[in-house]
Formats: C-alpha cells, structure tokens, sequence
C-alpha cells in the first residue's frame, strides 16, 4: 500500500526542524571545541563565533549561556559512551587489566575538562544527571564482565564489595585525585593499573596453612 504523498506543509516543517536541530548541535560542538582548547569560561559572543551563527541565534535555541553548556556536557558524556570499546574477558589477567588501565586512563584525561566545567555548574540538568548515570553503570557492568572469572569466585556480598571498589579506582574521582596530586598521565594510569591487581588479589584462592 502506497503511502500518500507528504505535503508541503509537513515538508517544510521538517526541515525547519532538522535545521534548528543542527543548530543546536553546532552551538554545542562549539563549546566543546572551546573545552578541549583549554577555556574555562564560555561568552555567548565567543560560541557564537566558533559556531558560525550570531549571538541571537544562540538566545534562539536557549534560554542562557548554562543549557548551552549543560547540552555540550551531555554531548561530551555521550562522545564517551561511544569511545569505550570491547576489552577481553579472558586470557591472563595481568593482559586484561592493562588493555583495562590503557582505555580508562585515555578516556579520563579526555574527558576531564568537560566534568571541570561540570563542577562549576550552579545547577544540575536532569539530562546530564541521567548520562552521567548511564556512564557509570556501563563502566561498572564492564568491570563485573572483564574480571567475571576472578568475581565469581567470590560469596555475593564480597563479589559486590571487590566490584564496587574496582569501580572506584578506575573512574574520574580517583584520576583526578591522582592527576591534581602531580601524578604524571603515565604515573596515574600505572597507579590505577596497580590498584586494580591489588583488589583482584582478594579473589584468589587462599592456601590452606600447613
């Protein structure tokens, strides 16, 4: 069954729309290219410059300069969803640790001046809250796969307390704690590297005393 044809109207709405969308996302790609060159402040003048539209254009599509921001750190957080790709669940685990301490390590620093700014915000949006949220259950979902073999040997209880404390030294709070202490980019990742085996070390098996 053929569908009737779209008219005008519906046309010309669409592409008001997919246009303003755009828009949108240009203003936010903005902000973000102005983060990842080290500002810390963001004026309507200076987005709508990088953006390539004018400064009531900007007031079109938000209220003020912090949903601007707001969107670009949703923007930011969904950029690191896609950038976290498949690590290996089996094999020796010194080699699943380090492939582990290499992406997070990446990623972390990458993502450090957007969760700076986030900070500074007055207000949380609900969208960044629900993202951020979606971030770490992803991040600690991939924990309990990467190290299921040494997990499950552990009672309930325990496995939850080894995973959680997995999931506290390889997200931002601990690489900015390392990083703002003078730890190097290398330093902090070996360091996070060494605190993952520590706590994998709990789930070996204890030898029997003689």
């Amino acid at each position: 069954m053929e569908q009737p044809a779209r008219q005008p109207e519906e046309q010309s709405t669409d592409g008001r729309t997919e246009r303003s969308r755009q828009s949108r996302l240009k203003i936010a790609e903005a902000v973000l290219a102005l983060l990842d060159e080290g500002e810390t402040h963001f004026p309507a003048e200076r987005v709508a410059e990088r953006a390539g539209v004018s400064r009531r254009l900007v007031f079109h599509h938000y209220a003020d300069m912090s949903q601007v921001v707001e969107t670009a750190i949703t923007r930011r957080l969904e950029q690191l969803i896609e950038r976290v790709k498949p690590l290996p669940t089996d094999g020796p685990r010194a080699t699943r640790v380090a492939a582990l301490a290499e992406q997070r390590a990446r990623i972390l620093e990458w993502i450090t001046p957007a969760q700076l700014t986030q900070l500074r915000l007055e207000k949380q949006s609900k969208r960044v809250d629900e993202v951020t949220a979606q971030v770490l259950e992803l991040a600690r979902a991939r924990l309990a796969e990467i190290f299921s073999e040494e997990l499950d040997r552990l009672p309930p209880p325990r496995r939850t307390e080894v995973l959680y404390g997995l999931d506290a030294v390889t997200t931002w709070g601990a690489w900015h704690h390392w990083r703002s202490s003078g730890l190097s980019e290398e330093a902090a990742a070996r360091t996070m590297e060494a605190s993952i085996l520590a706590l994998l070390a709990a789930t070996d098996p204890t030898q029997p005393s003689e």
